[in-house]
């Protein structure tokens, strides 16, 4: 629970009254690896702190291909804000690449925050607006750039991960195949 309030002393610090709000409403969860935290079609109830490990969200198009949206891992979160609000079935899946271990707060306490504690509703606003600076970028990226460029940039965006990720899923965030991942990393291991 330590790693959640240094987190927010990033941004506004909380008094102890407000840490206690929060931990009384966060609920930890050790997750399996390849165990989901959503589904499609199941609506988003938790927006997730990740303390430990690692996971995907990702759409299924209808051949049944998975494209990665984004990864969360240490200090991060991650959920379908879209079906967190507006309450509706999830296009997305949210899955565990590693053993994890998560904190989880329901969007009636998050509310509860907001409301009572005016800091959660600073500090979140700033959370959400720099995932959605990193989903635009990721778009801009995915229209501007090349498949090299594209590696280039996941690897300053997630300098650790590429050592963590399976290539098929670095390959599925880049929009290229496998095999094309690994001649970018044999072009660019030539430079």
């Amino acid at each position: 629970m330590e790693n959640i309030v240094r987190h927010f002393d990033k941004y506004l610090s909380l008094d102890e009254k407000e840490k206690d709000a929060l931990l009384s409403r966060l609920v930890e969860r050790k997750i399996k690896r390849r165990q989901f935290i959503l589904q499609e079609n199941d609506t988003c109830k938790y927006f997730t702190y990740v303390v430990e490990g690692c996971f995907k969200m990702y759409g299924v198009d209808k051949t049944g291909k998975e494209h990665n949206l984004l990864f969360a891992t240490e200090n991060d979160w991650v959920a379908d804000i879209d079906s967190l609000h507006k309450e509706k079935p999830s296009k997305l899946y949210i899955e565990a690449i590693e053993p994890s271990t998560i904190l989880q707060i329901s969007k009636g306490d998050l509310w509860y925050l907001y409301t009572n504690y005016p800091k959660f509703d600073r500090n979140f606003r700033v959370i959400i607006e720099d995932k959605y600076i990193e989903l635009q970028n990721r778009l801009l990226q995915t229209f501007s750039s090349t498949a090299y460029e594209r590696y280039e940039f996941f690897l300053e965006q997630y300098p650790k991960l590429s050592k963590r990720l399976p290539s098929t899923q670095i390959a599925s965030y880049l929009g290229v195949t496998p095999e094309f991942l690994s001649k970018i990393r044999n072009d660019r291991a030539g430079k």
